[in-house]
Parts: C-alpha cells; structure tokens; sequence
C-alpha cells in the first residue's frame, strides 16, 4: 500500500512487531534429553547481571532490527525508534508492541513516520516477536558464561544465523499475512 505524504513522495506502509528481551548470566534451564525417570542436571549460575536486547521484526518480509541496551526504559525506547528508522527511512513503520509503560510515556517522542499500535495488555502470546526471543534462547540453555562479553558475543554468533527468511518462518503466521494481504500492505 502507498501512502501519499506530500504530492510526488509516495511511501510504502509495512508492518513490524516489537519487543524487548533480557539476556543474562543466570543460566537458562530448560529441557535436556535423559533416560525415562532420570532428571536433567547441569551446571546452573546464578549471576543476576543482564542487559537486554531490543528488536523488530516484519513477519511478513523476515526484515529484522536488532539494538542492546542496559536497561528498559523511555530514553532507551526513543534512541531505538530512532535508530529504525534510520536504517529504514523512506517507509511509514506500523509498529505492533505491548503495553510498557516506557512505550507510551508522555515524553517519548515518535518518529513521524512510525505509528505504534498496541496490542491487548497482558497478551504476549499475539506478538510474533515472543516466538523469536523463545527460538533464540533455545540455543543458550544449559550455557554458563563466565562475563557479559562471553554472553554477547554467543547472541552475535545466533544473530548472525538469523536469516530473513527464518525469521520469516517463525514470525509469518497465517492470520498476520492474511490480514496484511487483504489490508494492501505488502
């Protein structure tokens, strides 16, 4: 769908979700293959030190936009838009994101070009990001990292796996491509 700003500038509306996600030294736990009965052990560390990763992703395209930062919160969130549109300037961003207070503070301040479209609160499930954050950690259980570093540069190595097309794949549900499809956003 084109969007006409001013007369002869014509620009493409697209449709993105948004989230955040905290990455930490405390050891993710989750499933391991064992014998029937047998519980899975593992090495476990407890260190609370963190940061979190901002992303957006267009189901629809697998485009993805990926920022750290040490903590949640309005400036952090603007610095982010920013920088989004930044890296894509010349589209109208339709943004799907949760109700965080940070996302709809008075003082943020909104790109021209980005409007945010909030979703139920208390509903991460509709968010297709979430999916993402959960496939991303998969490869981090049962890993201790000894620094943040150690950490970042682990989440490096699966960014750089992430692939459009993957990210397409686990974030492109049918009832979000049918509506984009019906809607003219392409």
């Amino acid at each position: 769908m084109e969007y006409l700003i001013n007369p002869g500038q014509e620009r493409t509306i697209r449709y993105w979700c948004e989230d955040e996600s905290r990455f930490g030294l405390k050891t993710v736990t989750g499933r391991k293959l064992t014998l029937k009965g047998v519980k899975p052990v593992g090495q476990v560390q407890w260190t609370r030190e963190a940061f979190y990763l901002y992303g957006i992703v267009e189901p629809l395209t697998g485009n993805h936009f990926f920022l750290e930062y040490s903590h949640l919160d309005t400036v952090c969130f603007e610095q982010f838009l920013a920088q989004f549109v930044q890296a894509y300037p010349d589209d109208i961003h339709i943004i799907q994101l949760d109700q965080g207070r940070f996302h709809s503070c008075e003082l943020l301040q909104v790109p021209e070009s980005v409007i945010l479209l909030f979703q139920p609160a208390h509903s991460p499930q509709v968010n297709p990001i979430e999916r993402l954050w959960k496939e991303m950690k998969k490869y981090l259980r049962w890993q201790s990292f000894e620094t943040l570093d150690e950490l970042r540069a682990a989440l490096a190595q699966i960014l750089d796996k992430l692939t459009d097309s993957v990210v397409a794949s686990v974030t492109g549900w049918d009832f979000i491509l049918e509506a984009l499809f019906v809607s003219g956003i392409s």
